[in-house]
């Protein structure tokens, strides 16, 4: 059997997700292997993250956001650890499932398996970290503004699984394409970056509103318009996941309609995206690896 020729009996989705789920195993139990502390860090590294972004966005540079609508939480910290933690999680993934067929070229050379599980699993691995931060950030609202959010928990497992249903599509085509174009992961690192504050990760979009506001008061406008920097990140698929998981979280509120249809299209057609584009050229990676 040819490394790079795929059997009808090897894809069925039992095999898949046998494999998938035996990845993911692996990952999650050799992610603190040797370290003192253990699985506890799933708890310690999200309370720290929360702790460094609040000091230097709530203090140094004085953030602030209005409070939750139905939880009255006024806490720029958790507001903004929401953001992070949610961000983290899906930006790793993409970066993960983009340099999981590199990372792994010496067995995709050797043998024949489904090679998309490497994609899931890399996503599923950081979704069991994930879930670990989702508790801290729930026990953390819970104490500031009461059991209301735990009403959210459903609405909250939802979001999760369509954000990672986005990373996923997104990693199956970044995934081929790092194959192919090696320098892609560095130019990736790049945009990351620039992506991540145009996700209003750590600032709110009434900041940006005001920002546009004042751009057109000094002249800058289209069509006697003000430039539309507000509607230009709500295009933003991130953005569209982090308000979602602040609504849950924050405001103890579904997301809105807008928001919870943005997102199921994102994610479907990202997903369906990422799977036509694999299945398409993954069969010819091998000779590139």
């Amino acid at each position: 059997m040819l490394p790079g020729r795929p059997l009808d009996a090897e894809e069925n989705p039992r095999r898949v997700l046998d494999l998938t789920l035996r990845l993911t195993q692996r990952s999650v139990s050799s992610e603190f292997k040797g370290t003192a502390l253990g699985r506890l860090w799933s708890f310690i590294n999200p309370l720290a993250t929360i702790a460094v972004f609040a000091l230097i966005f709530g203090v140094v540079f004085r953030g602030g956001v209005a409070p939750g609508r139905n939880s009255g939480i006024d806490s720029f910290a958790l507001w903004i650890g929401i953001g992070v933690l949610s961000w983290t999680f899906m930006s790793s993934g993409v970066m993960s499932s983009m340099n999981a067929l590199v990372d792994n070229s010496g067995l995709l050379t050797k043998v024949y398996f489904p090679r998309q599980v490497l994609i899931y699993s890399a996503v599923l691995s950081l979704a069991v970290d994930f879930t670990f931060e989702l508790l801290v950030l729930t026990v953390i609202a819970m104490i500031m503004g009461g059991p209301g959010v735990l009403l959210m928990l459903p609405a909250l497992v939802v979001v999760t699984l369509l954000a990672g249903m986005f990373a996923v599509g997104l990693g199956l085509v970044l995934s081929i394409a790092t194959v192919y174009f090696r320098d892609l992961g560095h130019l990736w690192q790049i945009f990351n970056q620039i992506w991540m504050y145009a996700s209003g990760v750590v600032f709110p979009l009434t900041m940006v509103n005001n920002v546009q506001n004042d751009l057109f008061d000094a002249g800058w406008q289209i069509n006697g318009e003000p430039i539309p920097l507000t509607t230009i990140l709500r295009l933003n698929p991130a953005e569209t996941f982090l308000e979602a998981f602040r609504s849950c979280l924050f405001d103890f509120a579904l997301p809105s309609l807008p928001v919870c249809l943005a997102c199921l299209l994102w994610s479907t057609v990202m997903l369906a995206l990422g799977l036509t584009f694999f299945r398409r050229h993954s069969a010819s990676i091998v000779e590139e690896l």
